[in-house]
């Protein structure tokens, strides 16, 4: 018996071991799903938790047929999808084009309205040959552009708002074609910035040298969250103000330290990057590449440094 239970305890201790030294004490590239991984306590601000989804009444025109769809040129999205009304149509990472299927339902789907397949037309410029419809788990019919089942965002109030663009890390403004919008300032149509790392670092006249992303946003990390054990305080309302880093390559990555380069899953079902174990988001507030305006917010969020620590934190 004693024997037994010796190995036990070293069976334990070299898992804790083990994922300590890719949490703070050396190099890892793992995803920690048998971690105790929770939410501390909720961030002050009136941050409720909503599932992540970022819930609301549904806005003007829900759960109407989109009707001739439409193309909104913005300055940061570059070309945008709308309904006949001007409002944005959104893609989700979660769901699939080949073969077309949604993953939203339920409370998620009352954030993000799906789109009637019904009484839909290709947007000028491309072919009825995008447009398409997909069986939801209701047995309704949704529209899919290239092959991307399509939806609203309840919080778009008037024609022209795209407040639905990178919630959660999953949800984009689509293209016309039914790619992630994105201007030709950023790169490609997949939504990822010519020639620029997953990771990177930038030199900031303010701050001095701090990460980015593909996109060239800001990363900033939260002073509520903790690195060991891993927990993010960013939940419900926060994450649509600062959207996670999805999952990096550690091939992805150029001049940012790899120690504790791990992700976890999350949750609310979202995975996200760390760094030095440190989960790290973007800021909605930042409109394009070089903004800092989420900097020292509320006297808890602050860009991070190549080394994962907080830029310009008072001492």
């Amino acid at each position: 018996m004693k024997t037994w239970r010796n190995a036990s305890l070293a069976v334990t201790a070299a898992a804790l071991l083990a994922l300590t030294t890719a949490c703070g004490q050396g190099e890892g590239d793992v995803s920690p799903r048998g971690q105790a991984v929770g939410n501390a306590a909720p961030a002050e601000g009136g941050y409720g938790s909503d599932g992540g989804y970022g819930a609301g009444s549904a806005g003007a025109g829900a759960s109407k047929p989109a009707g001739q769809l439409a193309v909104w040129d913005s300055d940061e999205l570059g070309k945008v999808l709308t309904d006949s009304e001007g409002f944005t149509l959104y893609r989700f990472d979660k769901d699939s084009a080949e073969p077309p299927k949604s993953n939203c339902d339920g409370d998620c789907a009352k954030a993000w309205p799906p789109v009637p397949a019904e009484d839909a037309t290709a947007a000028a410029g491309t072919g009825a040959e995008v447009i398409g419809r997909v069986s939801r788990a209701d047995g309704s019919q949704q529209l899919t552009v290239g092959g991307w089942p399509v939806y609203r965002y309840a919080e778009d109030s008037s024609p022209g708002e795209a407040k639905g663009q990178g919630v959660g890390g999953t949800w984009f403004a689509a293209a016309p074609d039914g790619k992630k919008a994105t201007s030709d300032a950023d790169g490609s149509a997949d939504g990822t910035r010519a020639g620029t790392s997953g990771l990177s670092v930038r030199q900031d006249p303010e701050l001095g040298e701090i990460v980015v992303d593909k996109r060239g946003m800001t990363v900033y990390r939260f002073k509520k969250d903790s690195a060991w054990p891993m927990k993010s305080a960013c939940t419900g309302a926060c994450l649509k103000k600062w959207p996670v880093v999805a999952p990096v390559s550690r091939n992805d990555v150029e001049g940012v330290t790899t120690k504790g380069f791990v992700t976890f899953d999350r949750p609310d079902g979202i995975r996200q990057q760390s760094i030095d174990c440190w989960p790290v988001y973007t800021f909605s507030g930042d409109k394009k590449p070089g903004d800092t305006n989420g900097q020292g917010a509320g006297g808890t969020w602050y860009a991070v440094t190549p080394d994962a620590k907080l830029a310009g934190s008072p001492k």
